[in-house]
């Protein structure tokens, strides 16, 4: 024997599945619409708390080379100083700061410095760094390769 479907219940189906994939599809596409993550930006010498603590009047300039590293600015019109400059940029609507450790020479050798520079973001650089590409070699365990 022939029954035939309940076209009310054929129907009934149907609107209540577009309503649901009406639904579903604004949640599927806003979810990947969210703020975009912007990771922190730091840019310039890495300078550890310990190093600055060392730095002494009288230091000559190789000293200090090799206590704080490279200068990022190095003027020759003034070669009696030496910046030290960082920059960080925590998110994209945020300002760019800048800090600076200036070290001044007098002769070739420290006769002061001043300024500031972010102590904990470096050493959490240096930390991340360490962990990412392992510890810097000294240059007699270089050579033994």
């Amino acid at each position: 024997m022939y029954h035939r479907a309940n076209i009310y219940l054929l129907t009934a189906k149907i609107p209540m599945r577009n309503l649901l994939l009406a639904a579903a599809l604004p949640l599927l596409f806003t979810a990947g619409c969210s703020i975009i993550y912007k990771q922190p930006i730091y840019q310039g010498n890495l300078i550890k708390k310990e190093a600055v603590d060392q730095l002494k009047i009288g230091m000559n300039k190789q000293e200090v080379a090799m206590l704080l590293g490279t200068p990022s600015i190095s003027d020759i019109f003034h070669t009696d100083r030496w910046d030290y400059t960082s920059t960080q940029r925590i998110n994209r609507v945020a300002h760019t700061e800048i800090k600076n450790l200036t070290v001044y020479f007098q002769n070739d050798l420290v006769t002061r410095w001043e300024g500031d520079y972010f102590p904990n973001q470096d050493e959490k650089l240096a930390e991340s760094a360490r962990k990412q590409f392992g510890p810097n070699l000294s240059r007699k365990e270089h050579g033994n390769r």
